[in-house]
C-alpha cells in the first residue's frame, strides 16, 4: 500500500481529472453536434470510456516524464515529490512512465467509434494520441526540451492539452474531418497558450537553476502577467462568433450564455493577475492558477451541456 501511494503521488492524481473531462466533453459535443444525436448504446459508450480513461493515463505518463527530466528543478521547487525525496527510484519512475504510455496507446486504439469501415479503420484517436505523446516528450526531454524555450513551452502545452484534447474526444464518437471540432479545440488551445504560464511564476527559482527560460524569467513578473492576460479573455469571443457564423451547432442560447460568462470570468482572473503581479512569484498556488483550472473545467462542462440540450 505504501508503494502504491508513492506511485499515486508520482502520477499527480489531482491533475488527471481535467484531461479526462476534456475528452468526455469533446465526445458529448460530437454526439450532439449537427442537431443529430446518435442512439445511446454500448457501441457508442465503449470508445468514449476508453478515450476518457486514456486521457487520464496519458497525463500520468506526461507527469512522469516531466518529473524525470525536471529532477534538479524539483529538488528546489518541489523537494517533497517522490523522486527528489528519494521515495521513488529512477528505475521505478521509468517503469511507470513506459507502462502508462503503452496503456494510453492501447486505450486510444480501442477508442474508435463504430462507424462505416473506412472511417473506423482510420483510428483517429490513436494517431492523435501518438502525436500528443511526441509533444509531451519534446516538452519535457532533450534534445528539444521546449519547456526551457520561452513561448515554445506554451505552444507544446496548448496544442496537446487544448486543441488535440477536444479533437481526440470528438474522434471517439465521430470523424474529425470538418471544421467544428478544430474550431472548438482552437478556443481551448488559445486559452492555454497564455494561461499555461500561471504555473511558472512560483517556480522561478528552480526554473532558473534548471536553465528554463519561462516567460516570467525572460520578461519579468509584471510584463509576463500582462503578456498572458489577453489569453484569459479573447479566446472566448470565438464562442459567440462561432454561433453567429454557424460553425458551432450546439444550443444557441446556452452557447451565448457560456461565451460572455467565460469572458467575464477571464476579466476577473486577469484582475487577480495584474493587480499585484509580484505576489505571483511568492505564492505557491496563486488564486489565478486555481481560477485558470476552474475556467477550463467550466468551459468543458459548458460545451457539453450546450450540445446535450
Amino acid at each position: 500500500m505504501a508503494q502504491l501511494k508513492i506511485y499515486s503521488d508520482f502520477a499527480r492524481p489531482f491533475t488527471l481529472l481535467p484531461p479526462a473531462l476534456g475528452v468526455l466533453s469533446g465526445a458529448v459535443t460530437a454526439w450532439g453536434a449537427g442537431h443529430h444525436k446518435l442512439p445511446l448504446s454500448w457501441d457508442l459508450a465503449v470508445p468514449v470510456l476508453c478515450g476518457t480513461l486514456m486521457a487520464a493515463v496519458l497525463n500520468a505518463a506526461n507527469n512522469a516524464i516531466n518529473q524525470i527530466y525536471d529532477l534538479d528543478i524539483d529538488r528546489v521547487n518541489k523537494p517533497k515529490r517522490p523522486l527528489p525525496s528519494g521515495a521513488l527510484s529512477m528505475s521505478g519512475a521509468w517503469s511507470f512512465t513506459i507502462v502508462t504510455f503503452l496503456a494510453a496507446w492501447a486505450l486510444a486504439f480501442f477508442a474508435s467509434p463504430y462507424l462505416p469501415a473506412e472511417v473506423h479503420a482510420r483510428r483517429e484517436c490513436f494517431w492523435i494520441v501518438l502525436f500528443t505523446s511526441f509533444l509531451c516528450w519534446i516538452y519535457s526531454a532533450p534534445p528539444l526540451w521546449t519547456k526551457r524555450r520561452g513561448m515554445w513551452a506554451n505552444i507544446t502545452i496548448a496544442i496537446p492539452r487544448g486543441v488535440l484534447l477536444k479533437v481526440a474526444g470528438w474522434s471517439t464518437v465521430k470523424t474529425i474531418v470538418g471544421l467544428e471540432p478544430w474550431y472548438i479545440g482552437s478556443i481551448f488551445g488559445l486559452f492555454l497558450l497564455g494561461a499555461a504560464s500561471t504555473k511558472d511564476f512560483a517556480d522561478i527559482e528552480g526554473d532558473k537553476a534548471g536553465g528554463c527560460e519561462t516567460l516570467p524569467i525572460l520578461y519579468g513578473v509584471k510584463k509576463a502577467a500582462w503578456l498572458i492576460a489577453p489569453f484569459f479573455v479573447l479566446p472566448f469571443f470565438l464562442i459567440p462568433i462561432g454561433v453567429w457564423k454557424g460553425i458551432l451547432t450546439g444550443n444557441t442560447t446556452l452557447l451565448m450564455i457560456l461565451g460572455p460568462a467565460l469572458i467575464l470570468y477571464g476579466v476577473y482572473t486577469v484582475y487577480l493577475l495584474v493587480r499585484r503581479p509580484e505576489e505571483l512569484a511568492t505564492t505557491e498556488n496563486h488564486p489565478s492558477w486555481t481560477h485558470m483550472y476552474r475556467m477550463m473545467m467550466l468551459a468543458q462542462v459548458g460545451f457539453a451541456l450546450a450540445y446535450v440540450f
